[in-house]
């Protein structure tokens, strides 16, 4: 994170409002455009087949690039997704300025509470959590969503030991905001994450790798779709 705390300065939002924007409590499949993966020049062709496929809200993920690459994508990226929300990770003090909606940040980056001082209040916060700890500490310093995870061992986040399944309902339980859960997740493995208890998932080099990116999205929708309603019926 490039912000010093001691150079904090707030950031009147330009985002487009919220209630033009799909709600959290209505978004299910997250996707990641991570430039790890994918170029720059890719990124909206790869978010148009992302949300043609049932992508219901996106982050862009630039680790290591420049400020002015990311702002520029974002620019571009926030001005055509429509209704589905665009979040930045690690970059709050670009959310007003870029027209996304929200920021995301993790657990070794600029804190929650100091990265959302920079930004207006109705600017949507995401943080990455490990624990239930974490995720707790999470919501009570007002973050919108958490990421719960990483649930397996992945590539997007080397080093970093996996935490399994065993917390996934517990968290649900005692955290009473958005959870999407992350870290290896697959459209092979995505049922048995959801029968273990969670209700959102991050997907990133599934859906980036995929030889087809909007039917790999729709196949995952379709599982997410199910699971909620079997959830609905008390069957799961």
């Amino acid at each position: 994170m490039d912000i010093s705390t001691s150079k904090m300065v707030r950031y009147e939002s330009n985002a487009p409002s919220l209630t033009r924007m799909k709600p959290l409590s209505k978004c299910f499949l997250y996707g990641i455009l991570d430039l790890g993966y994918i170029a720059p020049e890719d990124c909206l062709q790869i978010a148009e087949a992302m949300i043609e496929g049932g992508v219901d809200i996106l982050q862009l993920r630039a680790k290591g690039h420049p400020t002015s690459t990311i702002k520029s994508l974002a620019t571009s990226l926030a001005s055509s997704l429509g209704d589905i929300p665009l979040i930045i990770n690690d970059h709050p003090e670009l959310v007003a300025e870029t027209g996304a909606a929200g920021f995301h940040v993790g657990q070794s980056d600029l804190p929650l509470n100091s990265a959302r001082a920079l930004t207006d209040r109705t600017i949507l916060a995401g943080n990455s959590t490990h624990t239930i700890t974490q995720a707790q500490a999470a919501y009570a310093q007002g973050a919108d969503y958490i990421g719960f995870g990483p649930l397996f061992a992945t590539p997007t986040k080397p080093g970093r030991l996996p935490i399994g399944l065993e917390n996934i309902r517990a968290v649900h339980r005692l955290v009473p905001i958005p959870i999407f859960c992350i870290g290896g997740i697959k459209r092979e493995n995505l049922a048995a994450i959801l029968e273990a208890g969670a209700r959102r998932v991050v997907i990133v080099s599934g859906i980036l790798q995929a030889a087809d990116v909007r039917t790999y999205c729709h196949d995952c929708k379709d599982i997410l779709k199910h699971f909620s309603i079997l959830t609905q019926s008390g069957t799961a």
